[in-house]
């Protein structure tokens, strides 16, 4: 009924940029709520890296603040994150993350997409 589906991820030198892209899909009556981005990268925890409210409040990691930007367009359902001076820590699978309300409950539910690989070479 949900879907989440990231895009823009691949292999970059240090320094470059790269913009993932989220198209968020669902039933009708379904509202996204707050989205955002999660990353992993081997051997470490799942983190939160940028979120976005549906009204356009933002929040990052201290790690990526002042480099990337997170936004999101609630007549397309899409959310982006433009990723620039990427570092070889950012190599991670970056995962798309959104809660979903069906009116008038106000339980969120959380879905995940399957994540697009992001590496960054020294």
């Amino acid at each position: 009924q949900v879907q989440l589906v990231e895009s823009g991820g691949g292999l970059v030198n240090a320094g470059g940029s790269l913009r993932l892209s989220c198209a968020a899909s669902a039933a009708s009556g379904r509202i996204f709520s707050t989205m955002g981005w999660y990353r992993q990268a081997p051997g470490r925890q799942r983190e939160l890296v940028a979120g976005i409210s549906s009204g356009g409040v933002t929040n990052y990691a201290d790690s990526v603040k002042g480099r990337f930007t997170i936004s999101r367009d609630n007549a397309k359902n899409t959310m982006y994150l433009q990723m620039s001076s990427l570092e070889p820590e950012d190599t991670a699978v970056y995962y798309c993350n959104a809660a979903v309300l069906i009116p008038p409950s106000v339980i969120r539910t959380i879905y995940w997409g399957r994540g697009t690989q992001v590496t960054v070479s020294s």
